[in-house]
């Protein structure tokens, strides 16, 4: 079941949408639905990415701005003396 959805475009942008759904042989809604679709599909690649340099930080050590091996060797230092 789709949902009903009302938009106002500025009269250049809907004569784009207009040619490129005629150019394209498909309906306004699905260059709508096609192009939410793209640009979706790449703010989860981006999620998707962050959350893996974030995984692979904490592998080297690193989590985010800090670094937990040199946190260790200044606290070491402090404690012991060095």
């Amino acid at each position: 079941m789709g949902v009903r959805k009302n938009f106002v475009f500025d009269e250049e942008t809907a004569k784009h949408l207009e040619e490129i759904a005629r150019i394209q042989h498909k309906t306004q809604t699905q260059i709508l639905q096609e192009s939410i679709r793209k640009i979706y599909a790449e703010i989860e690649h981006r999620k998707k990415l962050s959350a893996l340099e974030e995984v692979a930080g904490s592998l080297t050590g690193k989590i985010g701005p800090l670094d937990a091996k040199k946190a260790r060797s200044k606290e070491t230092g402090r404690k012991y003396g060095c």
